[in-house]
């Protein structure tokens, strides 16, 4: 709801502070007083598309300030929150536009740009009058706005849970044929290449062992001949020959050395027996470096064909067993691939009639609200005096889409046999005003925290018809806000809530202030609204008349 609005330096306004309450608010004054400018200035600090010239002349900028009340609840909210701007009970929109054309906009004291601004007064004030072009003159915006008048939010989210499992269950399905379209353009190399992997069955790790045993067999084929050698000259023919026999003849000659010998046969002994270990260690890496030269043939055998497959895979040696489960896996898909695209066309038949049925259930929704809708605009038509003016709400097909395949559009024909049409292009000023108005009236019922404004939506029609607009505005303010500008006695009289817009003109300068009208002023503003600039008493008797009700 608005609370209050301050403006400096717009148009003809040097500095005007309003506050506004609940129910019906009119404001009334001569043509030409500003009453414009005070809607052009509260557009601007919400973010609409408006006039560029809005600074008063001479002044460096302009300024705009509006505070709302949002309880809890409130849709303004959720777009606080999303933005991550700070949320409270109290919404402060401020917006600044300077000499030259640039404009900067704060909400909560927060900078923001003009589109928020716009996102923000979706959810706090609606604009009506002969010249709107959003809103109910929208026609993009009529299917929501029967949803919101049928309560179809449910409905509506049904429907939208149906589209996306739909999309989901087609995205999977439609994957998935192209994925084996995929392998079965390379099913003969998938086969071949398992085939081939099979065969040779590599290892992980079996490139580092293989290399390892030909570098060994290949080091070994070089060394052995000389460790032989070595063998050979430490044997029987050799070294150990020798010292068995040194070990002979001391021996022989110990018993007339008078025991020079013992320490060294003892010596010669130690000796034996670690020769004797070097034997047995010798013999050992003999038979260690011992291969079967078919052996090497084979290992450099395999250890090349493993290379050479990674390099035909592009692949790393140890990394082909795992490529092959890959190879397999795809092949197993191709093979299993039928019964589960079947499987996934089944779930995309069933997501179709699922959402089918939602869309259904959401048309037939729509028509039984449609019907409801028309006969509530028609019992509003009758006491704005225009009984014979036909309202419909047509549903068409369209597209399908997340929120069903109903086109939803407002047409209007004013007199019977006559053409029906869209509400701007049929309907004249007046008409245009009071069928946005008892639509209005039908689609407010039960709505709460919107701030509606009204824009000389009375104009063109006057006596029991003027009446009977008033009457209607004042029952959309029941329990809510409206704010109108108007022309009309009728109208104003029934305001819970009166302004009058006032032109002055002071040392040369053109100013338009708002002064709020206590009930005895609102007599003679009522009177000046019905008599013109002379005042007459009859005027005022009828201005009390209409104000008593």
């Amino acid at each position: 709801m608005l609370r209050g609005l301050e403006i400096s330096d717009m148009l003809i306004i040097d500095r005007l502070e309003l506050g506004f309450q609940p129910g019906l608010n009119v404001l009334t004054g001569e043509t030409g007083a500003g009453k414009s400018i005070l809607l052009d200035s509260l557009g601007f600090v919400l973010g609409w598309r408006g006039r560029a010239d809005l600074v008063r002349q001479g002044a460096a900028q302009g300024e705009v300030t509006a505070w709302f009340d949002i309880p809890e609840g409130h849709p303004a909210r959720a777009v606080l929150e999303e933005a991550g701007l700070p949320v409270s009970d109290e919404l402060i929109l401020r917006r600044v536009n300077t000499s030259d054309g640039r404009k900067t906009a704060w909400v909560n004291d927060r900078r923001c740009s003009g589109e928020m601004l716009r996102s923000l007064s979706e959810t706090l004030v609606e604009l009506h009058g002969q010249h709107d072009d959003h809103g109910l003159l929208n026609p993009r915006g009529h299917r929501t706005i029967l949803d919101d008048f049928a309560g179809l939010d449910d409905a509506r989210a049904a429907a939208r849970a149906a589209w996306s499992a739909m999309g989901h269950a087609r995205k999977a399905h439609d994957a998935a044929q192209q994925a084996m379209e995929a392998i079965r353009a390379e099913e003969d190399y998938l086969r071949h290449a398992v085939a081939e992997l099979d065969a040779l069955a590599p290892r992980s790790g079996e490139d580092a062992e293989l290399d390892q045993q030909r570098r060994h067999m290949q080091g070994a084929e070089k060394i052995r001949g000389d460790v032989v050698r070595a063998y050979e000259g430490l044997g029987h023919d050799g070294a150990e020959a020798s010292m068995t026999n040194a070990m002979r003849w001391l021996d022989a000659a110990a018993d007339r050395a008078d025991g020079r010998l013992e320490a060294p046969m003892a010596a010669l002994g130690r000796a034996m027996v670690e020769l004797d270990d070097a034997m047995e260690g010798i013999v050992s890496a003999i038979d260690a470096l011992s291969f079967n030269p078919a052996e090497l043939e084979e290992t450099e055998e395999r250890l090349f064909a493993i290379r050479g497959l990674a390099r035909k895979h592009d692949v790393a040696p140890d990394d082909l067993s795992g490529f092959a489960d890959d190879l397999r896996a795809k092949l197993a898909a191709l093979d299993a691939g039928d019964a589960d695209l079947a499987e996934l066309k089944r779930s995309v038949a069933e997501a179709e009639a699922a959402y089918d049925a939602a869309a259904t259930a959401l048309t037939e929704a729509r028509k039984e609200a449609a019907r409801r809708l028309d006969t509530a605009v028609t019992a509003e038509l009758a006491p704005l005096k225009m009984d014979r003016a036909v309202f419909e709400t047509q549903i068409t097909p369209e597209t399908p889409g997340p929120e069903g395949r109903d086109t939803v559009a407002f047409s209007v024909a004013t007199n019977p046999g006559a053409p029906a049409g869209p509400l701007n292009k049929i309907a004249s000023g007046g008409e245009l005003s009071r069928f946005l108005l008892a639509l209005k009236v039908c689609l407010t019922r039960g709505q709460v925290g919107l701030t509606m404004i009204f824009d000389e939506i009375d104009r063109g029609v006057g006596g029991a018809t003027a009446d009977a607009v008033g009457r209607r505005l004042a029952a959309i303010a029941q329990g809510g806000q409206v704010l109108v500008v108007t022309h009309s006695p009728q109208v104003a009289a029934l305001g819970a809530h009166h302004w009058r817009v006032e032109k002055r003109v002071t040392d040369g300068m053109t100013t338009s202030t708002v002064v709020p009208l206590p009930s005895s002023d609102r007599v003679d503003e009522i009177a000046r609204m019905l008599a013109g600039d002379t005042i007459t008493d009859e005027a005022r008797g009828a201005a009390r008349a209409l104000l008593a009700g």
